[in-house]
């Protein structure tokens, strides 16, 4: 279904994607940041957070790291102070780079089995699957933020998968 290059690629689009999308959130201040702009998770600052918050979780799950101990209900709160959330943003970026550099083939064979409390159940689905919701979490809530810093004027350049990477 999917091959330890496809996590390598999309680590890398996730590691560059938050440089940009940071970038741009960086430029606004803490109250554009935090005010609630009608996003799922309400403001800039608390979807940033949910998909920190998500991303530890989800790798936790393939043995990278500890989730953060908070409920989804609480996902949107795990680091109030920006500058801290981009400080550990970039560390588990590299973090999650060097998890996908050390895939292989077989690690992504089989199946994933967790309690989500989300659903409220024990889940069991494939691991290709898994890593492909990740990233594809990823992709959906940054999309998100994207939307309201362009809405603010803020530019990120260009998000497309080939023009971000470059080619190869």
């Amino acid at each position: 279904m999917i091959t330890p290059e496809y996590a390598q690629t999309m680590a890398a689009y996730n590691s560059e994607l938050n440089r940009r999308i940071y970038g741009a959130a960086l430029r606004l201040d803490d109250a554009a940041r935090k005010k609630d702009h009608g996003l799922f998770w309400s403001s800039i600052h608390g979807t940033l957070n949910h998909i920190y918050w998500a991303d530890r979780l989800w790798l936790s799950r393939f043995g990278l790291g500890d989730p953060t101990g908070l409920p989804i209900r609480d996902s949107g709160k795990v680091l109030d102070d920006f500058a801290e959330l981009w400080a550990q943003r970039q560390a588990f970026d590299v973090e999650m780079e060097n998890w996908a550099a050390a895939l292989t083939q077989e690690a992504i064979a089989g199946d994933l089995s967790w309690f989500s409390g989300a659903a409220g159940k024990d889940m069991t689905k494939s691991k290709a699957l898994c890593i492909m919701q990740v990233f594809n979490h990823q992709t959906h809530h940054r999309g998100q933020v994207h939307a309201v810093l362009t809405a603010l004027g803020e530019k990120t350049g260009d998000t497309d998968l080939p023009f971000v990477l470059g080619s190869s």
